[in-house]
């Protein structure tokens, strides 16, 4: 080895070491992208207030099929970027694996609650929480005694909105008729608005004059249709009111923003690993108000929730959680 590779390499290592010190955090953002109006877009506001609050900056990347997750994962890991939060449950699998093999790296995982890692912060929600609340407004709201929900992929985490939703409606009134429908069964079912419209039209020729969409980018054609149709929507994820000002009764908020927000703050200094559950109590879950639907949400109906979530924290109301027993008695 030469005086002058002996040289290079020293600096390499300096450098290594400082890129180290000055890692930024990442974000992965999942399918649909984050621009979805939704979930993913969630989480991007949430990294985007750190950075405009800090002066500091994050790397993103976003997937755009399934088999970007693990390349993606680990390219992340290896430029240095620390903390990763990494969005969404499909991503399980693949955090599974590579969170092991990148020791010094700190991951953080939105919607899984089920695996165990020295390195790993996962995040869950409580959305069956939040669903009942929505879906009592919806309840109040309704003038032909049926509301309906629309679903993105098929699977446990979305039935439990669904569930949460018809709990909350049929405590308001026990005759309700309450629609379900899901988009799909694979993860294309995030990012289809047009079915979704199409699903909704559907669900408005049955009777339904307020409709829940818990779909990712597929909700926004959930909304459109309902505007369309004049009938009342219910965001999800993000505060989706503005979207059909006057139309959207409300948004089921699921705070993915403040979650990537700390885990940011936190850097990996602050990092804490094992299992976060976000709920009402911690305002993790809950419903919007603003001027876009402040004319929709009566006095009446605004007690009548906050009471209620009142009585969720404390104990008096338990939400059946459709992922305990894949079953849902409100169905």
């Amino acid at each position: 080895m030469t005086l002058m590779t002996k040289i290079l390499g020293a600096g390499a290592a300096v450098a290594m070491s400082a890129i180290g010190a000055l890692a930024e955090p990442g974000l992965i953002i999942d399918l649909g992208g984050k621009f979805d109006k939704s979930f993913n877009e969630s989480a991007y506001n949430g990294a985007q207030r750190w950075a405009a609050e800090t002066g500091g900056t994050f790397v993103e990347t976003e997937l755009q099929s399934e088999a970007q997750r693990e390349q993606n994962m680990r390219k992340m890991a290896e430029r240095g970027a620390n903390p990763i939060v990494v969005m969404g449950f499909a991503n399980a699998s693949t955090i599974d694996k590579v969170a092991p093999d990148y020791p010094d790296t700190k991951f953080a995982i939105i919607d899984v609650n089920w695996l165990d890692h020295p390195n790993l912060r996962q995040i869950a929600f409580k959305e069956h929480e939040g669903s009942y609340l929505v879906g009592m407004m919806a309840a109040m709201a309704s003038k032909s005694g049926t509301v309906s929900f629309v679903g993105g992929m098929d699977i446990g985490l979305i039935n439990r909105f669904a569930c949460g939703y018809a709990q909350g409606a049929k405590a308001v009134n026990a005759d309700i008729n309450v629609i379900v429908n899901m988009t799909g069964t694979t993860p294309a079912a995030w990012n289809d608005p047009v079915k979704g419209g199409e699903i909704t039209r559907g669900q408005i020729s049955q009777g339904s004059d307020v409709v829940y969409a818990a779909a990712g980018g597929t909700g926004v054609g959930v909304l459109q249709a309902a505007a369309d149709a004049d009938i009342l929507s219910i965001g999800v994820d993000s505060n989706q009111n503005y979207l059909h000002s006057g139309k959207v009764l409300t948004s089921m908020l699921k705070r993915v923003d403040n979650a990537t927000y700390n885990v940011f703050s936190a850097g990996v200094e602050g990092f804490e690993a094992g299992v976060v559950d976000m709920d009402l109590a911690s305002d993790g879950v809950g419903y919007a108000l603003d001027e876009h639907n402040a004319e929709l949400v009566s006095d009446e109906m605004k007690a009548a929730v906050d009471a209620a979530r009142a009585d969720i924290i404390a104990g008096k109301i338990t939400v059946h959680n459709f992922t305990d027993d894949d079953s849902c008695p409100s169905f």
